[in-house]
């Protein structure tokens, strides 16, 4: 599977493609007046990753949670939950992968940065084990980063300031991958701006910003003003996982829309002075009376308890690929492109699900050197491959995944036989990271098999060390969960006591 996805079309009708796994890398800043598209170019990017990564958004105006609907991106309403809950969803969403919307349009500025900072803490301070890769799109990022101090506490700014210099300077090495888009490049603290290495900038009419962008794309500064005459829509993209040299975008077509108003013009009413003066001193009506007492209208009819929404987050499954293609239309006019429809994957019965799995299991295993590959890489793989074959929703969490890769290694590909119970019960004493040696012992035991040598099991183990294999044959001889018996020729066996069996001598 490409892990590309195409943006736009340059001056030629040349699709124009993103390459995600660089971008999480070398992350994106985005530039353009209000009007620009920027926002349009994020809903395209957002969308066509979709199906190939996690994605958290930043959204201080609540314009993405239509995302949802048709991608399942779970939608946390900053308003509705305080700094420890806000805290905990956030580790939530970096244990479970969910793709989330962290809308802040409820809040006032200065409660909508510390909300932001506290959110974007909580990703950053994950365990190691959970630095998976991520996109974290940050909108309007000039008012989290801000270059100068402006209408907030000194505190409040400094603390936002520091969740975005986390994320942009330090968050790559987390999986972390910062995409930030901000109106005026002058108002963004230069320490976070700097940090990217790609860019797609659009309209804008300052010279010092157009300075600025020019000096990002590498332009001469008489060509800075081709960055004024930009369509609304076209952006002028340069870096590793767009384009070496600078490109200019047509950004295609998205398949839902901003919850804002157009800006377009609309007939205006018709009806004389006294006409209007009438209507707007009228008595109430009964459904304007009922309307009164309604809660204000949302895209969350009414504030999730963090409960549940910890239980969406567990249950996240990433978007499935498109499979049907449709024209769309957009507030840029008509699509580039030809887009597929997201439809909802069918449920699969859990038996067919361990079937999948298992098959999935056995191509992993099969790949030269896949033991020597970084759990987060493995477990990445197994989720997209689950996810193709519609049972992302079996996939289960990298704990449960490192045990049944190691199962895998040992030839173990159907946890649920009966013939292996025994086994996988004593297996629950040894720790997570020695099982696939100690179960390759374990299953050639069971089966008469000759004794795997110190090769064999340090490609179960996914070391090139054999003072390793050694010491992992004491630790587990003296924690009794084997035996290693030398006869007199120097050929070894290993038995498993609690199961009684040995393997044959080498």
């Amino acid at each position: 599977m490409s892990a590309s996805i195409i943006i736009g079309e340059d001056r030629r009708g040349s699709p124009v493609r993103v390459d995600i796994e660089e971008l999480l890398a070398t992350r994106l800043l985005v530039q353009g007046n209000s009007g620009s598209g920027k926002s349009h170019l994020l809903r395209r990017l957002l969308e066509e990753s979709a199906p190939l990564v996690q994605q958290v958004v930043i959204d201080p105006e609540g314009d993405f949670v239509t995302l949802s609907e048709p991608f399942g991106h779970i939608v946390v309403d900053g308003a509705d939950y305080g700094t420890a809950e806000i805290t905990r969803l956030a580790a939530r969403i970096r244990q479970h992968r969910a793709s989330v919307i962290l809308a802040l349009d409820g809040l006032e500025i200065e409660a909508q940065m510390r909300c932001a900072a506290t959110f974007l803490n909580a990703l950053f301070d994950a365990p190691r084990e959970q630095w998976y890769p991520a996109l974290v799109v940050v909108d309007e990022a000039q008012m989290f980063a801000p270059a100068a101090a402006g209408d907030v506490t000194d505190e409040v700014r400094r603390l936002s300031l520091s969740a975005m210099t986390n994320l942009m300077c330090r968050g790559r090495k987390r999986g972390l991958a910062g995409v930030i888009a901000t109106q005026r490049l002058a108002k963004l603290a230069k320490n976070v701006a700097a940090e990217a290495s790609n860019f797609l900038m659009g309209r804008t009419f300052l010279d010092i910003d157009m300075q600025r962008a020019a000096d990002l794309l590498g332009m001469e500064r008489r060509q800075a003003e081709e960055i004024r005459d930009l369509d609304r829509g076209h952006f002028l993209g340069l870096g590793p996982a767009i384009s070496r040299r600078s490109v200019s975008v047509k950004i295609g077509g998205v398949r839902t829309k901003a919850r804002s108003i157009g800006s377009g013009l609309m007939p205006l009413p018709e009806s004389s002075g006294d006409e209007l003066h009438a209507i707007l001193h009228a008595a109430p009506t009964a459904e304007e009376l009922a309307a009164e007492g309604a809660p204000i209208p949302h895209f969350l009819s009414e504030p999730k308890p963090s409960d549940v929404l910890i239980s969406e987050i567990a249950n996240f499954a990433l978007a499935p690929l498109a499979g049907s293609e449709e024209e769309s239309d957009d507030e840029l006019g008509p699509d580039l492109f030809k887009i597929a429809a997201v439809k909802a994957p069918p449920a699969v019965p859990p038996a067919e699900a361990i079937v999948i799995m298992s098959e999935i299991m056995s191509d992993m295993v099969e790949e030269p050197g896949c033991t020597f590959q970084p759990l987060s890489s493995l477990f990445q793989d197994y989720t997209v491959r689950c996810r193709m074959k519609r049972i992302g929703a079996h996939v289960g969490d990298v704990t449960q995944f490192r045990r049944r890769f190691a199962m895998a290694v040992a030839g173990i590909m159907d946890p649920t036989d009966p013939q292996w119970a025994e086994l996988l019960a004593l297996s629950t004493r040894v720790p997570d990271d020695l099982l696939a040696p100690f179960l390759v012992m374990a299953r050639a035991a069971l089966d008469g098999a000759p004794c795997p040598d110190d090769e064999a099991l340090a490609v179960a183990y996914g070391t090139r060390s054999p003072g390793r294999i050694r010491r992992l044959l004491e630790h587990l001889e003296k924690n009794e969960l084997i035996v290693v018996k030398n006869d007199y020729a120097g050929r070894r066996a290993i038995g498993i006591p609690h199961l009684g069996v040995t393997t044959a001598a080498v």
